[in-house]
């Protein structure tokens, strides 16, 4: 069958998010089962499809399909955002009209937040503390101890469990946000997170690996506590991760065009390019 030119720029521009750069080419299937084929050498539409620069990519894990977005120090640098002049902006369409496209490598929705969009737990911008570590009981996804704190200064990321970071940290980061559960703690899934439990919405999380990359992750379809924590642990090996929302979880990948609609958000984490800073 003939490809056109023009039908070729078509496919680049509507294929899924190409791999980060010096990763190895994403599996159709990601199971920790199926056999992996040997990658066939690209065709003239996944070189084409190469070119749209994302820090994104969409796999499947146990049947569900997730989205996997990698920051990398090097060539990223990660901040969090509220708001402007006093407003929050309660969604990423509100924020990206705010923000030049050309600069984010990918956005989403980070932490919990009341019914006015405000952080309930600890949250930076900037250097600066607009809410204190929370560290009362209570009931919800939050409250489901341990809960933890994605945060960072100069490229150096973490996701910690609070009590650990209320002991440990003692200088301010550039970044940080509250939310939980902990979904893997010290390389381990939460006690109280069952294999596959019947809860089951569209989820984000965050986690860092030991070569200090941040791993971001949004399912395409309702997954379970479970399932997310073994993409996770058994996937992407990372030793911390952070439960970041469900239900209203949203994503912004200007590569791609995608940018996510839905209910009312409240923090946002924004990936930036180094390249545009």
């Amino acid at each position: 069958m003939r490809i056109t030119i023009a039908a070729l720029a078509l496919l680049a521009l509507t294929a899924c998010e190409a791999q980060p750069e010096g990763e190895p080419v994403a599996r159709a299937r990601i199971d920790g089962q199926a056999q992996v084929d040997p990658t066939p050498d690209p065709t003239p539409t996944e070189t084409l499809a190469s070119q749209v620069e994302s820090a994104c990519r969409s796999i499947i894990f146990e049947d569900t399909p997730v989205t996997h977005c990698l920051a990398v120090p090097a060539r990223h640098s990660i901040s969090m955002a509220l708001g402007r002049d006093g407003k929050f902006y309660r969604s990423l369409t509100d924020f990206a009209a705010a923000t030049d496209a050309q600069t984010v490598a990918f956005a989403m929705n980070a932490g919990m937040f009341d019914d006015d969009g405000e952080p309930i737990g600890y949250f930076v911008e900037d250097s600066e503390r607009l809410h204190p570590l929370n560290t009362a009981d209570g009931e919800g996804n939050f409250h489901m101890n341990p809960n933890g704190v994605f945060y960072g200064t100069d490229g150096e990321w973490a996701v910690r469990a609070t009590d650990w970071f209320l002991e440990n940290v003692t200088e301010r980061p550039q970044f940080g946000t509250q939310s939980g559960p902990m979904l893997v703690v010290d390389g381990k899934i939460h006690p109280e997170i069952t294999r596959d439990g019947p809860s089951k919405f569209v989820r984000n999380a965050v986690g860092v690996d030991d070569e200090g990359r941040a791993h971001f992750v949004i399912s395409n379809a309702p997954i379970s506590f479970g399932k997310l924590a073994r993409f996770y642990k058994d996937e992407l090996h990372v030793k911390n991760a952070l439960y970041l929302d469900g239900n209203v979880s949203q994503l912004w990948n200007p590569a791609t065009e995608r940018l996510d609609t839905g209910a009312p958000i409240g923090p946002i984490v924004v990936v930036r390019k180094k390249a545009f800073e």
